[in-house]
């Protein structure tokens, strides 16, 4: 059934978000008669979501704490502009309740759960004893957040290796660390902390058995203010890198009737318990032996919703609006499925590095087209991907019949996908969709991209970074003052001053061997030696931050370190970060 906002009562959204989910959001928001309004960091003053909506604000800040994160800063933005909605997308800060509740005592109408459901369910140790409480399978587990390494080694040693460290709050794989061993167990642990710590503004972590080589199962739900429930189907998100996923699929194929409906009613129960309001995703991750295994609940939209949608015919977005605006769901509680979907998510990352981000500017963005084939995006050619952010470009969304048929379709689509100026995943999924494991056996499984041997990958040239920063200023239009923002790059053409030499390396000649290079264009997070101390060739020296990602960086050979840039500065890939004095 179609649907329309009436003239009279025509909200206005402000999308608290970025890239091709602000984009998708708009578009829902345009296709039912609600003003869309934007806002963007300054390495996103020409972004598309920018151009695209109907109005846009600048949040005069480069880093995610300083723009999408700030929440003072974004609800003077939706008073300024008389908002009376907020879509928080994914990231950010969809999942923070302190957000929710703001908007709402801002008078503002919040486009998701409860504030106090995000916390029950964010909270990742009550949404464990709340599935207990309904009956879902479940992990053995820690019933509340450790307080320190050593909790972690306790559990470790009494169930046994390998177990997952996870941020309490939170999702997307950020501050998730797999130990293996036991003598990696405490670093693992301070690293899971540091990552959620810079992801979602909380550290706390709990501890779980891990499942070895499992698949990723999570089911998608809907839930009105009137208690009606709708599950839309299960999805398959299995092939992950870092623990985020790069290609997801449904309905989940492979799945006993018993299993779905295993599936289906635990998502069910879990969110009547809560009280659930919006659109939910119960996650779970399904063993070799058939052991079905509670994970989370996301309380937010999924970046892989299109597959769901294009196998119910369902627009989850609008019905999320609907859902917010106090309407009954439009669609049937018992929601069948029909064909099969896929998405390739269209990151800018090598994959011959590691998938290591490539942030820069976006040269040619040829897409492909052709019956079953959607593309939600961000980006176009000379879009700018900065270093600030996730890595995602695009999402290449198939839809057939059948799985063989929308694999066929997939194979011919990435083929004629171009993207120069960045390194991409296209040449990963090219394979991917030709690789018996995943197309025949389906062996794929969350370590599957780690583990594997079978892909092999040439290493694209590195590009160059395009650190696209703006400089402001205040002038006077008709007696009052405002404020424009200029890209830096712009300036540079008037302003001989402003262009940067590259600075010539101090330590050359015979040295060169021994100098310590970033991996990726980001920032350092941290030193982990200090400047001047002795250090082993492979000893890890430094921390580096990049799209939401955490690097080592390795003593190239013994010697003695000496620091050429500080914590926190940004750094490009392949800048020379240090040097290990020495004669190797």
């Amino acid at each position: 059934m179609s649907f329309h906002f009436s003239s009279n009562h025509q909200p206005k959204v402000l999308i608290a978000n970025r890239g091709e989910i602000a984009v998708r959001i708009i578009q829902a928001c345009h296709d039912v008669g609600a003003l869309a309004v934007a806002v963007y960091a300054d390495t996103d003053s020409q972004a598309m979501h920018v151009e695209m909506a109907d109005e846009a604000y600048a949040l005069e800040g480069r880093t995610a704490q300083d723009s999408y994160l700030n929440i003072e800063k974004l609800l003077s933005i939706a008073k300024r502009c008389q908002a009376t909605m907020v879509h928080p997308g994914y990231g950010f800060l969809s999942e923070r309740s302190e957000f929710a509740q703001a908007v709402i005592a801002a008078g503002l109408t919040w486009i998701g759960p409860a504030p106090e459901t995000i916390d029950m369910l964010g909270n990742k140790v009550s949404a464990r004893q709340l599935a207990q409480k309904v009956g879902a399978p479940l992990a053995k587990g820690t019933d509340k957040p450790v307080a320190n390494a050593q909790e972690v080694i306790a559990f470790a040693r009494q169930y046994g290796l390998p177990i997952a460290i996870k941020a309490a709050f939170g999702g997307g794989g950020r501050g998730l660390k797999v130990a293996r061993k036991m003598e990696d167990v405490a670093e693992l642990y301070h690293s899971a902390v540091r990552e959620a710590q810079a992801a979602f503004g909380r550290g706390e972590c709990f501890v779980e058995q891990f499942l070895e080589s499992p698949r990723h199962i999570e089911v998608q739900v809907l839930c009105d203010q009137f208690g009606q429930i709708a599950v839309l189907g299960t999805r398959d998100c299995s092939l992950q890198r870092r623990n985020q996923k790069l290609v997801e699929e449904a309905p989940a194929p492979y799945l006993t009737a018993e299993q779905r409906q295993t599936l289906h009613a635990s998502a069910r129960d879990i969110c009547q318990a809560a009280h659930y309001v919006g659109a939910a995703t119960v996650e779970f991750l399904l063993s070799r032996d058939g052991t079905i295994a509670f994970l989370e609940v996301n309380t937010r939209l999924q970046v892989e919703h299109p597959v769901t949608e294009m196998i119910t015919g369902i627009d989850i977005v609008v019905e999320q609006l609907r859902i917010a605006s106090g309407l009954k769901l439009d669609c049937a509680l018992d929601v069948g499925v029909q064909g099969h979907a896929f998405e390739f998510r269209i990151n800018a990352e090598d994959p011959g590095k590691g998938f290591l981000p490539t942030p820069g500017t976006i040269t040619q963005f040829k897409i492909p087209t052709g019956p079953g084939v959607r593309l939600d995006t961000g980006v176009c050619s000379g879009s700018l991907v900065p270093g600030e952010f996730d890595s995602l470009m695009a999402k290449l969304i198939i839809y057939g019949q059948d799985r063989e048929q929308a694999l066929q379709r997939a194979g011919r689509a990435l083929s004629e996908f171009v993207i120069e100026g960045v390194s991409s995943v296209l040449d990963f999924h090219r394979a991917v969709v030709e690789c018996e494991d995943f197309v025949e056996d389906f062996a794929v499984h969350t370590r599957w991209i780690e583990t594997q041997k079978k892909l092999k990958f040439t290493s694209s040239p590195r590009p160059q970074s395009d650190a696209r920063a703006m400089h402001r200023f205040m002038i006077e239009i008709d007696g009052k003052r405002c404020q424009i923002g200029l890209p830096a790059e712009l300036l540079a053409g008037f302003n001989r001053d402003a262009v940067q030499l590259e600075q010539l390396d101090p330590l050359q000649g015979e040295m060169n061997s021994g100098r310590v290079n970033a991996p990726i264009t980001g920032s350092l997070y941290q030193w982990r030696v200090a400047d001047g101390e002795t250090v082993k060739k492979g000893q890890t020296i430094a921390i580096m931050e990049a799209m939401k990602m955490e690097l080592q960086v390795f003593a190239p050979c013994d010697g003695k370190l000496v620091q050429q840039i500080g914590e926190g500065e940004a750094v490009s890939a392949e800048q020379i970060i240090g040097q290990v004095m020495t004669s190797c």
